[in-house]
């Protein structure tokens, strides 16, 4: 089975090639608990009456990972759809604090799966059918151009219908690929006013799952488009999937392995969303409910354990400038292996059954009698991505090559985001503890990791939380690399890898000031790459022009080492700006939006951008990006920039002239030099007749 579809209490389990079974009285359950079994009793009387009530029952469960069984009342809705309404109403019309209710907010398809034991593994690879609209085309309703499995047709609406019904037809897919989960809708509405015969489907109709919504995250302001479903295939909106899009189809059918999340469930679920699915499988498997809206105070801290709590992982401020010959080591997935091989997790840390001191410097105790449920989560991960990469290693078949890496990169994904979660507010079993106990180990670790690289004759030039690039320090004999990494693994029980030989890195300043930027920096390695990051062209909102004349400069940079050869580089990119000699839709810049158009205080391109889009009825919501090239800068309207649908056959050259020699100063901020001596020194060495182009504009 990798796709169920719900109709009332019965449900469809589809497997790959189109075979469903029909399961017939699905009732999915909840539970209540109470402090006393009589209110559970009395409970129990009111639920039997409900309509959308099938059953009430009482049953053993844990309700904490700490707790032993209980008595808990299981409610078993008649439909899906009904868990929800019962519960609400459990809460709305009983005393607040009086009941507890669990496995309440489960996404619909893992439901079924959990309760019924049933993975939603496709035992042959899924076919899929691809189909790409223009984001204008679909704001305006227009389908006469759509891009069916690579092919791109431009047709009459009705004929359009049929060619995708034609296609779906032939192909037969078990997943559709859309750009927009809106195509589904309106395909639809396209085939009944042209009355063309259409089933996107296995069987007829579609549904709404969800409507469009923005949320804010970790600081960031995000927008969830609106899903659909269609019976018998499942959906991959590529406008709203992580996994499909930061791995690939490979590794986002191995996050459905491991989350027992239906492909389109995985599809638009989060890290969080997936790694929580995978906790609250393994909680089913240790008899543990899932708490409703969980509500975990933090435990009383004095004001020192709270000052010495409350930090991130540690960090050594970047020497800046360029540096020869540096080693970067890293340690291999640091925090989840801090996890398993110090039992951090919300179930142990702190518990009420062991008298110890374990965390340093905090001072916690950690569980001597249990094991941490966390363990049995991560572990898998860590094991399968040591073997995938093992298999990259060796296989040469490029295809097979693509797909380990999808299934890497997603593992990397949930490894990478594990510990934080950990502190999240909305996490299913986070605890702030157990956060505060991961840093605090790792903040350890790297410390005596810099110890001891010292010890062996090498200078610490930037460490950061699982990071570390050493040099040999002047004077002294150095141990092996190799040898340093060996012992530190067994001293932490964490392998540490050599993971990058640099012939030179540079580390940048902070823009305002001569400290180290700790995420910036570029270099030269071993086997002739460069590796960057934090710079222009590691940036999503950089234009492809502005990224690709940095690289250039870099490869400058590497060949002669002078701040002068980059320059006279520079100068040749500048002409071919000012000269209108590049095409717009590489100056196009991406920005997202994070907040609605009137909530902007200042009239910025991203303002200017909005009312465009307004203006052509296009509508851009918070957490969505707009595009755009700047045409006038000094405008201070719709007029100053043109978006990316629009034609264009001009831009304000100035103004990614000013781009181009910030991507500049990124790089020679290494040798001491910022923006103002650039534009000096192209000032000196340009001919008079190019000035306009050396005046700073606003950003």
């Amino acid at each position: 089975m990798y796709k169920a579809d719900f109709f009332g209490s019965t449900v469809i389990e589809w497997s790959v090639g189109g075979e469903l079974e029909k399961h017939r009285n699905y009732h999915p359950a909840c539970y209540v608990s109470a402090t006393t079994r009589s209110d559970l009793h009395l409970l129990k009387d009111r639920l039997d009456s409900r309509g959308d009530v099938k059953d009430t029952g009482f049953e053993q469960w844990r309700t904490d990972w700490q707790n032993a069984p209980e008595d808990v009342l299981r409610v078993d809705a008649r439909t899906v759809d009904a868990v929800s309404t019962i519960s609400h109403t459990v809460r709305r019309e009983t005393r607040p604090g009086r009941y507890r209710l669990f496995n309440v907010d489960l996404s619909p398809q893992f439901r079924y799966c959990l309760e019924r034991s049933v993975p939603p593994l496709p035992t042959n690879d899924p076919s899929t059918c691809t189909i790409m609209i223009p984001e204008k085309r679909l704001h305006d309703q227009d389908i006469s151009r759509l891009s069916i499995d690579g092919e791109t047709h431009t047709l009459g609406e009705p004929v359009m219908v049929q060619t995708v019904q034609d296609r779906i037809d032939t192909v037969d897919p078990d997943i559709l690929v859309l750009s927009s989960a809106e195509l589904v809708p309106l395909l639809y509405r396209k085939a009944e006013e042209h009355d063309v015969p259409f089933q996107l489907g296995r069987m007829a109709g579609w549904s709404r799952l969800a409507g469009r919504s923005t949320y804010h995250s970790y600081g960031r302001t995000g927008n969830s488009p609106a899903r659909y479903n269609v019976p018998g295939r499942a959906i991959i909106d590529t406008s709203n999937s992580f996994f499909y899009n930061e791995a690939n189809l490979d590794g986002l059918m191995y996050m459905v392995e491991q989350s027992w999340k239906p492909v389109q469930e995985c599809a638009w679920a989060s890290i969080g969303n997936a790694l929580t699915a995978m906790q609250i499988r393994t909680a089913h498997d240790r008899g543990v409910l899932v708490q409703w809206q969980p509500r975990r105070p933090e435990t009383f801290k004095t004001m020192r354990q709270l000052h010495d709590a409350d930090r991130g992982g540690f960090i050594f401020s970047p020497k800046t400038g360029i540096h020869e010959d540096v080693y970067e080591c890293d340690f291999s997935s640091l925090y989840p292996n801090i996890m398993i091989t110090r039992n951090i997790s919300p179930d142990t840390v702190r518990c009420d059954c062991c008298d110890n001191t374990a965390v340093p410097g905090l001072g916690y105790s950690i569980c001597e009698e249990q094991d941490g449920y966390l363990a049995d989560v991560l572990q898998p991960l860590i094991d399968d991505r040591n073997r995938i990469k093992e298999r990259i290693r060796e296989t040469d078949d490029p295809e097979e090559r693509d797909a380990l890496h999808g299934m890497s990169e997603a593992i990397k994904l949930v490894l990478c985001s594990c510990f934080g979660y950990q502190g999240h507010a909305n996490a299913k079993f986070g605890r702030i503890s157990a956060h505060e106990s991961i840093n605090a180990y790792a903040r350890e670790i790297l410390l005596d990791t810099k110890d001891v690289f010292e010890d062996h004759g090498w200078e610490i030039v930037h460490g950061i939380v699982d990071s570390i690039w050493a040099t040999p320090a002047s004077g002294e004999e150095q141990t092996p690399i190799t040898t340093i990494c060996d012992l530190i693994t067994a001293d932490t029980g964490i392998t540490l890898e050599n993971d990058n030989q640099y012939e030179w890195i540079g580390f940048c300043p902070k823009r305002s000031t001569d400290t180290g930027a700790l995420t910036r920096y570029f270099g030269k390695t071993m086997d002739g790459g460069f590796k960057v990051r934090g710079i222009e062209t590691r940036q999503r909102s950089t234009p492809a022009y502005i990224a690709d004349c940095q690289r250039t400069l870099l490869e400058t940079l590497d060949r002669h080492r002078s701040p002068d050869a980059v320059c006279n580089r520079l100068k040749r990119q500048i002409r071919e700006l000012q000269r209108q000699q590049v095409e717009p839709d590489r100056l196009l810049t991406r920005k997202r939006v994070s907040q609605p158009v009137d909530q902007y205080r200042q009239y910025t391109r991203t303002v200017a951008a909005l009312e465009r889009a307004a203006m052509h009825g296009f509508p851009v919501h918070p957490g969505e990006d707009v595009r755009y090239v700047v045409v006038n800068d000094d405008h201070r309207s719709p007029d100053r920039v043109r978006l990316h649908f629009e034609d264009v056959d001009t831009y304000d050259a100035d103004h990614y002239t000013d781009q181009l020699i910030r991507a500049t100063e990124s790089l020679l901020s290494v040798y001491g030099w910022d923006r103002h001596r650039i534009r000096d020194h192209l000032a000196d060495t340009t001919n008079p007749g190019l000035h306009a182009f050396m005046n700073p504009q606003s950003s």
